[in-house]
This record gives C-alpha cells, sequence and structure tokens, in this order.
C-alpha cells in the first residue's frame, strides 16, 4: 500500500507494485509507469472479468463509469433465466456504477502496450453497494465477522491443468508436450521434473505476477496429467479472493504465451482427478490478535469445535457456491481423491475438513470441498458463512475420523439441482448471504442446467444410438 506522507509522491514510496490510496497517488503511479490504457474490471457471479477499458487519461478524468445490471444475471454461456417468484429483472435493465477499488491497482504484464488494470465494485445510481455482486456478497460475510469482534484468516490453493489448444469441443482434451517433447502422464504428485517440463511457462506465472505484487507461497505439480497447484499466502478473504481472480486471468495468459490452455474445470479429463480450490480458514480476535480456535493453555477452543459444526451442518447447503456447475459434480465421486463428506479429521486429507498439523496459534480449518471452477468472493462467502452460523449457533460437530472417509456414501448432494434445493430452502444462508444474492444465484444456476440438457453427449450417441 501506498504511502501518504508527503505532497509529492515518487517511486521509492511505492514499495509495492500493486495499489494507491488516492486518484492522485493513480496519477503519479500510472505516469512514472507510462500507462497508456487501463482495465476497469469486476467479476461477475462466474468469476469472469468483466468491464471496460479506455486511455489512462480518461480514467484520471471521469466518475462515470457503468455497466448494465443484466451482466451480473447472465449465465456462463451468455443466456438469462426466465422470472420466478423470487428472482425478477430490474425493469429497466439501468446502469450499475463501477467505483475503482485503487488498493487493487497494478500493471498487466501480458499486454504489449503499457497497460493497468483495477478492480472496481458496483453500486447503484444512490451510491449503495449492490448485494449480488461477488465482492459485495463476500463482504457482507466478513462484515459479520467484523461486527463480533472476529477476522477471518484465509488462504487459498488452487489447482488446474495445462492441456493442448483445442478448437472443438467435443473432443477430449489432451494434456500438452513438455520440454521433453513428449506429453506428459499422471502420477507425478510433486514431481519437480513434472514442474520443470513447464520451466518457461512457469517463470512467465512467476514474472507475471510479480510484476502485478501477487505473492505465491509454493507450486507444486499434482497427480494428474499436467496438473499444478498454486499456494497462496494467507490473509484477508477480500484481498484473497482478488489475488485468486488476478492468478486465473495470469496463468491463461502465460498458458497462451506458450500455446496451451489453462483450466480450472472441476473435471476435464475422463481419466484423470479433479482440481479443487482448498481454503484454509482461521478466525482471529481483533481486540487481541488470537486465533479464537486456540485457547490460553494451548488446547482447541470450543468455538473451533463450533466452527467445524457449523461446517458440517452448512456446507452441504451452500455447495452450490463451491460446486457450482454440472461438471464439479463430476468431480465428487466416492472411491476418488476428493472428498465427498463433511467429516473431519487431524491431517487426513480424505475428509472434507482437514485440520492441518499447526502450532496451536496456526490452527486451522482446511476446506478441501470447493472446486477450482467456483468463482474464488462467492466460495469464499460461502465457506466462512458456514462457519460464521456454527459459531453462532453454537453448533457441536460429530467426532473426528481417522480413518478413509471418502469411500462408501457420498454425504453432498449428487447433482446441481439437488445441491440448488438445499440451498434456495436454507434461511439462515439467506440472512448472512443476503436474498437478493440467492435468488439471482439460483435462478442463473438453475437456467444453466436446462441449457446444459440441451446438449446431446458423446455417451448417449455411444450407448443409447443402437441398443435403445
Amino acid at each position: 500500500m501506498a504511502s501518504s506522507g508527503t505532497d509529492s509522491p515518487n517511486e521509492t514510496e511505492f514499495p509495492a507494485k500493486r495499489g494507491v490510496e488516492s486518484i492522485e497517488q493513480a496519477r503519479i503511479w500510472l505516469a512514472e509507469r507510462g500507462i497508456e490504457d487501463i482495465e476497469c474490471i469486476t467479476p461477475d457471479l462466474a468469476g469472469v472479468a468483466r468491464g471496460k477499458m479506455m486511455p489512462s487519461t480518461k480514467f484520471l478524468s471521469t466518475s462515470a463509469l457503468a455497466l448494465p445490471s443484466s451482466i451480473f444475471m447472465q449465465t456462463i454461456s451468455g443466456s438469462y433465466p426466465e422470472e420466478s417468484d423470487t428472482f425478477h429483472y430490474p425493469p429497466h435493465d439501468g446502469d450499475l456504477r463501477l467505483i475503482p477499488d485503487l488498493s487493487t491497482l497494478s500493471s498487466v504484464p501480458w499486454e504489449t502496450d503499457p497497460t493497468a488494470q483495477v478492480i472496481c465494485d458496483m453500486h447503484d445510481h444512490h451510491g449503495k453497494s449492490v448485494p449480488y455482486t461477488p465482492r459485495n456478497v463476500l463482504r457482507r460475510v466478513v462484515e459479520a465477522y467484523r461486527e463480533r469482534g472476529w477476522k477471518p484468516v484465509v488462504a487459498p490453493e488452487i489447482e488446474f491443468y495445462l492441456v493442448k489448444t483445442n478448437e472443438d469441443p467435443d473432443i477430449p482434451l489432451q494434456p500438452p508436450i513438455g520440454r521433453s517433447g513428449r506429453a506428459i502422464a499422471g502420477g507425478n504428485g510433486y514431481s519437480i521434473g513434472g514442474v520443470n517440463e513447464f520451466d518457461e511457462l512457469v517463470d512467465d506465472v512467476y514474472d507475471y505476477s510479480s510484476a502485478q505484487g501477487l505473492e505465491i507461497e509454493t507450486l507444486i505439480h499434482e497427480e494428474g496429467a499436467a496438473q499444478l497447484e498454486i499456494n497462496l499466502n494467507h490473509g484477508d478473504p477480500l484481498e484473497l479472493a482478488d489475488q485468486v481472480f488476478m492468478f486465473k486471468r495470469t496463468i491463461r495468459e502465460a498458458a497462451l504465451k506458450h500455446g496451451m490452455y489453462a483450466t480450472f474445470m472441476a473435471k476435464p479429463a475422463q481419466n484423470q482427478p479433479g482440481s479443487a480450490m482448498h481454503v484454509h480458514q482461521s478466525v482471529v480476535d481483533m481486540a487481541t490478535g488470537k486465533n479464537i480456535f486456540t485457547d490460553a493453555d494451548g488446547k482447541e477452543s470450543t468455538m473451533f469445535r463450533h466452527f467445524i459444526g457449523g461446517m458440517q451442518h452448512y456446507v452441504p447447503k451452500a455447495l452450490v457456491m463451491m460446486a457450482p456447475y454440472v461438471n464439479s459434480y463430476r468431480r465428487l465421486t466416492t472411491n476418488t481423491s476428493a472428498p465427498v463428506n463433511v467429516r473431519w479429521g487431524y491431517d487426513n486429507r480424505t475428509t472434507g475438513l482437514r485440520i492441518p498439523t499447526s502450532e496451536p496459534q496456526a490452527r486451522r480449518v482446511e476446506n478441501r470441498v470447493p472446486s477450482s471452477d467456483a468463482n474464488p468472493y462467492l466460495a469464499l462467502a460461502a465457506s466462512l458463512a458456514c462457519g460464521f452460523l456454527g459459531l453462532d449457533q453454537e453448533i457441536v460437530p460429530d467426532g473426528a475420523v481417522a480413518s478413509a472417509a471418502n469411500e462408501g456414501e457420498n454425504d453432498l448432494p449428487r447433482g446441481l439441482l439437488d445441491g440448488l434445493e438445499l440451498f434456495e430452502g436454507e434461511t439462515k444462508l439467506q440472512e448472512i448471504l443476503g436474498a437478493e444474492f440467492m435468488a439471482v444465484y439460483g435462478a442463473i444456476k438453475r437456467e444453466e442446467y436446462e441449457t446444459f440438457m440441451k446438449v446431446i453427449s458423446p455417451w448417449e450417441r455411444e450407448y443409447l444410438l443402437l441398443n435403445v
């Protein structure tokens, strides 16, 4: 964050590569870097970057940036849901104002011309935050914690695949060719050689990230063929959601530069593991700075158990925010590495809720259920909302399990419609997430399901065409 202690800031007063505190500091920041264009972006309900690009001079002189409200009521395929008892369109599809969050200002390192980007919040024409937009949904949940004197802390881990470019969506995806000249095989978990196959791409990811002031804690090769995982440092939920949002853009751009795709689909390949977005969560007392999951003697607190209890009770009901597409549920199948439960255990990766080994003040709950296709703002909002409701209602969890928990029955909704029924019927989630958001989100997901049902799959052609 920039310093604001002088009238004439210079580069030494902007040690971070992203973020300023005022429009005047933005003017200097842009001028020092020779920025010609600026992207004013905001995540839609799918987490896709929407917005406007303009000359930096125009950005500094205008306060009238706007997008139509329908942008936030659109499905991933570009269609719109039908109106219902709970969901209605604004009568005139009025404009919403883009309000730049200058703390997110950074360069766009993959552009050939000097370009910057800034993430924006959405307000209506009265200046009020729009409740169904992703950043505002997450803010609402974080505010619920703040009102209790608590500060949630998160650390996401994002898995993704590198795949060959593919112009035909009917053809299954294939792993790319690495530096060895051969396609990458699966079974390379934590393989340094697997990462080294894509050294030049990884170097670009690091360079692009550094130029944007984004911090990568670690990068590893996962079990799938050309499946990688990036771990981020822990911090404020909104800041970390912003980072995941920007990392996804960054990784896709780096992959395109090297002639391949990066995909965050939950299950992009039939015989490969799915991709998750694991979320580590803890809660700090704002007055003392202490982790509320740990008592003074270093032992687990009652609030730690209540947080887990809330996760167990509410994660299935909020699953559609963590597993938002039909494809997401292809990952959540039994007898795979994916968790299909809301059980919890100590350092047990087969449970949906894992308690990593740590020092008492670093005690945390890892939610292993969300998939990497989820909008990071909404996945974090849902996960934290579940824990908050457990704290609020003092929900007692089941006992910890030490055995394999991802075999046998699936404790989670098996498909998108099942998840939606639980989601739309939960009044406690509505209280913390907002009724308007839940109505919009539910309508979009139902329309996406109907769009999916219009597509005839290869399985149907294979087994039904000549047999029924």
